[in-house]
């Protein structure tokens, strides 16, 4: 079972990003397995925001309710994901995280307690960045620090210049991740999905 971890701040298009990634993850699943896919989502609160939206799209969801998956409750995403492991077995588990969660603790609580690897994508919000990198520095800095892969969403609605000083805060964060610009409303690249998936590494 590979495991994504796809985090990002509130209102940078997660959703919309995830359910066009598990339809590439789906339709280019590398073996004949039952589940291909699964979504666990780690919301905050009683009921799932995002669930109905998920599930009309033909995905297995889980959910974690009742605080941050990074934090309070990771001893309930780590009984989640080795049950997913053991009960379906998928290809992919994709782990929706809050808007407010440091996805690097949740991939070293994998590690450290299930041996369960994964990988870091961080979705970030190209028309609101320079609104938000000030007063949530330490939280967009925690989010992208050790990530694989930083998708710029909404580059349709930014310049280049713009976008440009993106990529350079970006870099400044973590150098070692690989950027890409997107469109989640938009018909995304299938090169985009292989580079996030780590396809060909």
């Amino acid at each position: 079972m590979k495991i994504l971890i796809l985090g990002g701040f509130l209102g940078s298009g997660k959703t919309t990003a995830l359910m066009r990634l598990a339809r590439y993850m789906v339709d280019h699943a590398a073996s004949d397995r039952a589940n291909k896919v699964i979504i666990l989502e780690n919301e905050v609160g009683e009921v799932g925001i995002d669930d109905a939206f998920l599930r009309g799209g033909g995905f297995q969801v889980d959910n974690l309710f009742a605080g941050c998956a990074c934090c309070t409750i990771s001893g309930e995403l780590i009984s989640a994901a080795v049950r997913i492991k053991k009960e379906y077995d998928p290809e992919w588990l994709i782990i929706e995280t809050t808007g407010i969660a440091y996805p690097g603790n949740m991939q070293e609580n994998l590690k450290s307690a299930a041996k369960l690897d994964s990988r870091i994508v961080i979705l970030v919000d190209a028309y609101r960045w320079n609104r938000l990198l000030l007063p949530m520095n330490n939280l967009l800095r925690g989010q992208i620090e050790g990530s694989d892969a930083v998708l710029i969403n909404k580059t349709d609605i930014v310049d280049s210049e713009t976008i440009l000083k993106i990529e350079r805060d970006i870099l400044g964060m973590e150098p070692r991740a690989v950027i890409l610009r997107i469109s989640a409303l938009q018909e995304i690249p299938a090169e985009v999905w292989q580079k996030i998936t780590g396809e060909g590494e």
